[in-house]
Parts: C-alpha cells; sequence; structure tokens
C-alpha cells in the first residue's frame, strides 16, 4: 500500500475524532473513543450480531486514526494504538507513517471491512449525515451547481475527482473549528460542497 496514495473513501469519523483530541489530547483508548462517539450519535450499532458489531467499530475506528494520523502530519503526530491514543503537539523527528506497520495496512485497506463497495459508501453516506446535525446544519442544503461547489474549494471547473479529494482534506483540516483560526461555518459549507461533488 502506497502511504502517499489517497484514501478509497473518507471517514466522517475523522472530523468528530479531531474535536474529541482537541478538546482530550491523552487519555484515549479505542472503546472509550468508540464510547463518546456513541454518546453523540455518531456510532450507532453496525451489525446484529455483537463480535461483528465489535469488529465494525474497531475497524471503522482504526481506519479514521489512521487517515487522521497522515492528515495531520508534521505538524502534529496522533499515536494510534488501541489502548493509548494520544494527539502530540510537537512530534519527534522520529514520527513518520511506517510503511511497513502491518496494523495500519490492515485498517485503511477497505477490502477487510467484509463487505462490498456499494455498503461501504451506503454506511459513510449515512455517518455524514449525522455528522451535519452534529456540526449545526439543520435546514435543507440549498441547491447549488458543481461549478458554484468547486469554486468554494478553489478548485477550476475541470479538477479531477483526486484534486477534489486532495483540496476537500486540505480546507477540512486548516476550517475544522477545533483548529487554531477554524471557523465551524465555513467548515460545514465545504463539508457540503463536498458531499455534493461526491454525489454529482
Amino acid at each position: 500500500m502506497d502511504l502517499n496514495a489517497e484514501p478509497e473513501y473518507d471517514n466522517p469519523l475523522i472530523w468528530p475524532i479531531l474535536t474529541l483530541l482537541n478538546t482530550e489530547p491523552s487519555g484515549w483508548k479505542i472503546h472509550t473513543l468508540s464510547d463518546a462517539l456513541k454518546q453523540q450519535g455518531l456510532l450507532n450499532p453496525l451489525d446484529d450480531n455483537p463480535e461483528q458489531d465489535l469488529f465494525k467499530r474497531n475497524f471503522l475506528l482504526m481506519n479514521a486514526l489512521y487517515q487522521l494520523q497522515a492528515l495531520l502530519l508534521p505538524s502534529q503526530w496522533l499515536q494510534v494504538q488501541a489502548m493509548d491514543i494520544q494527539l502530540l503537539e510537537h512530534p519527534e523527528p522520529g514520527h513518520a507513517l511506517d510503511p511497513h506497520d502491518p496494523l495500519r495496512r490492515y485498517y485503511l485497506d477497505w477490502h477487510n471491512y467484509h463487505t462490498d463497495a456499494s455498503a461501504v459508501k451506503r454506511l459513510l453516506s449515512s455517518f455524514w449525515n449525522r455528522y451535519q446535525r452534529y456540526i449545526g446544519h439543520a435546514t435543507p442544503i440549498p441547491d447549488t451547481t458543481r461549478v458554484q461547489d468547486l469554486t468554494r474549494l478553489d478548485l477550476p471547473e475541470d479538477a479531477t475527482q483526486q484534486q477534489i479529494r486532495r483540496q476537500w482534506r486540505k480546507l477540512a483540516l486548516r476550517w475544522h473549528p477545533d483548529r487554531p483560526n477554524g471557523d465551524a461555518d465555513t467548515f460545514r459549507q465545504i463539508c457540503e460542497a463536498w458531499q455534493r461533488l461526491q454525489s454529482s
């Protein structure tokens, strides 16, 4: 797996996890992170089988953590260990993505979620809908054109899907309300633009 490659799917749990880590940078375990997201209504049961439900929740959380780890470098280091998750403001020079880390490779490969691509897309779409409520979006999203959405993301009309995704991730990290100089309204607008561009 190429660590510099764009992820197959953007995991919307990245953003509420970033909020939790900015509020409390250390002391997290995978199950306490799961509980915090469940309390916010962002991580509902995923399977009737309790063992499969636990596996799927852990997979989604680890996937989001590894995606977030890459997004935050080089300014911050996210330690991703199931029993010790913490956000470090000033990473040491040795902190880098390990291309041979088997856990990272496993959790970034959506084939390991044990379902087909359309089911993963439906699942992540439902997370996006819940997340928009979480960040304060309560009214219907106004109709807009592809060109307007691309302009909102500071992209040309002929932008490729890869360019759109790369720019969306950059702007989302910049404007996330828990980042320095972040802005909730701008973050919400680029989330909405990204969602429309994905489905167009």
